[in-house]
């Protein structure tokens, strides 16, 4: 369970991104995060796992506040949680698996991760991920050889492989074509079928969030103003959502 309350972020520059956000997640759920570009999606992952520090409230994941958490405390919870940017953000000189398999760092110390000294279990999951997201065959390849649909598989590999309680996806198609989103999105949500793996995921292209998740929470100017399941957004939330105006809400 995942429970967000009075969450906020202010940035150095004056930017509220996020204000007094109050949301739960069941274990399991497959949610689509939508909104305008500057509303407060990405800032709402990065704060799920840290990347970017909380300015106020509470984000408590199985009944620990992680806007709390430091240090070692802090690098063991990160380990739980799979992060798929945008930009894939992969070793693109380095193979298919190398970079599948540097999920796995997070369970050892610093030295032998330098030292790419991964154990056999390491390698059965890492193969194993690629596998699942269809790429087979090409462990040995180089990921700047890859297509940008096959890289953002990559990334979704590499994060299945740290056996992961929470995926957070933030747009992860927007830097592909659009015919390959079905692609990643039905790695996604048959992930979280199978396994049970809570996976909250950006998505810009409404008509792709109601296609894929059962529940919606939109932003709109760092606040949250709907939250429920897809059968719920009507046209004229939809328009309010996508104008940028809070007056109808």
């Amino acid at each position: 369970m995942i429970q967000v309350s009075n969450l906020s972020k202010v940035f150095p520059d004056g930017t509220q991104a996020l204000r007094d956000v109050s949301v739960s997640i069941p274990d399991g759920d497959f949610v689509a995060v939508i909104g305008l570009s500057g509303a407060g999606k990405s800032t709402f992952l990065r704060c799920l796992n840290r990347l970017v520090d909380p300015s106020g409230g509470a984000i408590e994941v199985d009944g620990t506040d992680v806007a709390r958490l430091r240090g070692r405390s802090l690098q063991r919870y990160r380990r739980t949680v799979g992060f798929i940017f945008q930009q894939f953000n992969l070793v693109t000189r380095l193979s298919v698996l190398d970079n599948v398999l540097s999920g796995r760092l997070g369970y050892h110390p610093t030295w032998r991760g330098m030292l790419a000294l991964y154990t056999d279990r390491d390698y059965e999951l890492a193969r194993a991920a690629i596998r699942e997201v269809g790429l087979a065959g090409k462990e040995d390849t180089r990921v700047d050889q890859l297509s940008g649909g096959q890289q953002q598989r990559v990334a979704i590999a590499r994060a299945m492989t740290q056996e992961p309680e929470l995926i957070l996806a933030d747009e992860p198609m927007a830097s592909l074509d659009p015919r390959l989103s079905d692609v990643i999105l039905g790695l996604l949500r048959d992930y979280n079928q199978k396994r049970g793996v809570t996976v909250l995921v950006n998505i810009h292209v409404l008509e792709l969030a109601k296609r894929y998740a059962k529940r919606v929470i939109a932003f709109n100017k760092g606040h949250i103003v709907f939250d429920g399941p897809v059968a719920e957004l009507d046209g004229d939330l939809e328009t309010t959502i996508y104008a940028g105006s809070l007056e109808a809400l």
